[in-house]
């Protein structure tokens, strides 16, 4: 279990950047922007997670080991084929999500489930630092009564050991469908590192996790 909460207050100066005002129109856009249909995830177990803005959250799951593939998304919501703009103009009951797919061989649900909870504040209604709106909430999405009970095992641990001041308002939900985000928003923390908001608010936040969950981490980013 990680003991150690990872979610920090940032300072008020940084609340002048937020997600949805990210540089998304110069964003780059190459040729190795990897899709969901560009990734062989054949075998590959499935977690689906919504703590703020898919940027930050997809960087933390990409650095786990036994983590295959990340991808930006929406979900929680019932319009066909939500694009950013209704997203993250909160005109939908999407959340930005990341679809983990990993090898459960290498890393447990239970393990992602931590990193998930260590990764933001889930005591915050509708908000992640300077991202607001009930597309910044937290949800941590199940496919079967296993996931379900992890999930509401570990928060009820979580609540018990007095981890949080407040109480943890992570909504607990079915899976039912995920749509994949526009193609600039996959690996943008790597591959944007001058835009604002991932200087100001996504990179501190990064090299946090980095440090204090060394034992998680892929080798390539062990320090």
């Amino acid at each position: 279990m990680i003991l150690n909460k990872l979610y920090f207050i940032l300072p008020l100066i940084l609340l002048v950047n937020s997600c949805t005002e990210g540089n998304t129109s110069s964003a780059v856009v190459d040729g190795d922007v990897e899709t969901l249909a560009a990734v062989d995830t054949t075998g590959l177990a499935q977690a689906t997670f919504a703590s703020g803005c898919f940027w930050c959250t997809e960087a933390y799951f990409e650095r786990v080991e036994g983590v295959k593939a990340v991808i930006s998304g929406y979900a929680g919501g019932e319009k066909p084929n939500p694009t950013y703009e209704e997203v993250s103009a909160g005109a939908t009951d999407y959340a930005e999500v990341v679809q983990v797919y990993y090898d459960p061989e290498e890393v447990s649900y239970q393990e992602l489930v931590e990193v998930f909870f260590a990764t933001h504040d889930p005591t915050t209604l509708n908000r992640q630092g300077p991202d607001i709106g009930a597309q910044y909430r937290s949800i941590a999405f199940y496919r079967n009564p296993e996931q379900e009970a992890i999930i509401r095992t570990y928060i009820q641990q979580l609540e018990e050991s007095g981890a949080y001041k407040n109480d943890i308002v992570t909504e607990v939900q079915p899976f039912e469908r995920f749509w994949e985000a526009e193609a600039y928003h996959q690996d943008y923390y790597r591959r944007n590192p001058n835009d604002p908001y991932v200087v100001s608010v996504a990179r501190p936040k990064v090299q946090k996790f980095e440090a204090n969950y060394q034992d998680k981490l892929k080798p390539e980013y062990v320090q």
